[in-house]
């Protein structure tokens, strides 16, 4: 199951609720007054840079008011509804170059590439079409996974890849913050699953829908999150793509109820879509209601449910209504000259 880090500022008891990974600094070190110096302020530096949330449970959380929700809230709508709209004109352009290099016989003028390059185009031809888009979106949190290993980037991606209500930066983090991990087990569960689901959501919306879809499921989870924590007074950090996938979730397991899962390390037991969206979306309700700590699971009910929507009701009446945009985009791109 996609899971999105839930990170308190503290408990009740004062303890940090995320255990972060350790590390072995190895380095051949000189017998010298200043070199040893250097070397424990390189360390400090680097072991404050395992752990750069262990500051923030010592901080006593402040209440965050409903009315700094405003500001996400017209970020959320105005964000998913760009990238619907980005989507479609990205369609638009995508078949628009597709029939003009038909017509004009383009193709006759494709060099063929060698060495590595060429065995990057035959694997890159390879793969699925929701695997060329899985590809991009993993590398993308793979880097950003990266970035958090880097002490001089500590502050950076705590502002802005962590979605916390209550800090001074909300909107931006809202997004950014569905392709950050700080734990690779976090990272690794999160990928395996987008991967998994890649090639059957694609092929039943197209990649550019795809993305709108994972995108605006992304920032809608996060503002069920902002929402969930400002409503019952659970302020704190939340990273991870969990929001986002559940939307790719909730899509395809409505799309396709009787299709049979089953888990990574028990492929004996299998059970259907329908029924995992089911029981996953219960835990995440219960998670709210009983305020478990770990997991974000406001955000996990916020994708799932945007995923639903889009399914029964979003991919009929918006994707499929969308040809005034592209009407006027057209117009904009092509504009008729004056008699």
């Amino acid at each position: 199951m996609a899971t999105r880090t839930f990170l308190y500022l503290a408990d009740a008891t004062g303890k940090c609720l995320l255990t972060l990974p350790s590390y072995t600094v190895k380095s051949k070190v000189s017998h010298t007054y200043t070199n040893l110096r250097g070397f424990k302020r390189w360390t400090d530096s680097f072991k404050q840079a395992e752990n750069p949330f262990k500051n923030l449970n010592k901080t006593k959380p402040t209440p965050v008011q409903l009315s700094k929700l405003l500001k996400p809230f017209g970020f959320t709508i105005a964000f998913t509804a760009s990238t619907i709209v980005g989507a479609a004109i990205w369609e638009y352009e995508r078949v628009r170059k597709q029939t003009y290099r038909i017509v004009n016989h383009f193709r006759q003028f494709h060099s063929s590439k060698i060495g590595w390059r060429k065995d990057m185009e035959l694997w890159w031809g390879s793969l699925t079409e929701g695997q060329k888009m899985f590809v991009p979106i993993c590398f993308l949190n793979v880097l950003v996974f990266l970035a958090w290993r880097i002490p001089a980037f500590q502050s950076t991606m705590l502002r802005y890849f962590c979605a916390n209500p209550a800090s001074s930066a909300t909107c931006w983090p809202m997004i950014l913050s569905t392709f950050s991990h700080y734990s690779f087990l976090h990272l690794a569960a999160n990928m395996y699953v987008l991967h998994s689901f890649s090639t059957g959501i694609v092929a039943a919306l197209g990649k550019e829908q795809f993305l709108a879809l994972y995108l605006s499921s992304g920032v809608i989870s996060s503002f069920a999150s902002h929402l969930y924590k400002v409503a019952f007074g659970f302020p704190g950090l939340s990273l991870g793509a969990s929001g986002a996938i559940m939307g790719v979730l909730g899509f395809v397991c409505t799309q396709y109820p009787d299709t049979r899962l089953a888990i990574l390390f028990l492929p004996m037991y299998t059970f259907t879509a329908g029924m995992a969206i089911k029981v996953i979306m219960s835990l995440d309700l219960t998670g709210c209601l009983l305020g478990w700590k770990y997991l974000d699971h406001a955000a996990h009910l916020g994708g799932a449910l945007f995923g639903i929507f889009w399914h029964s009701w979003g991919n009929a009446y918006i994707w499929q209504k969308r040809e005034p945009i592209l009407t006027i985009w057209h117009e904009i791109r092509n504009p008729r000259k004056p008699q």
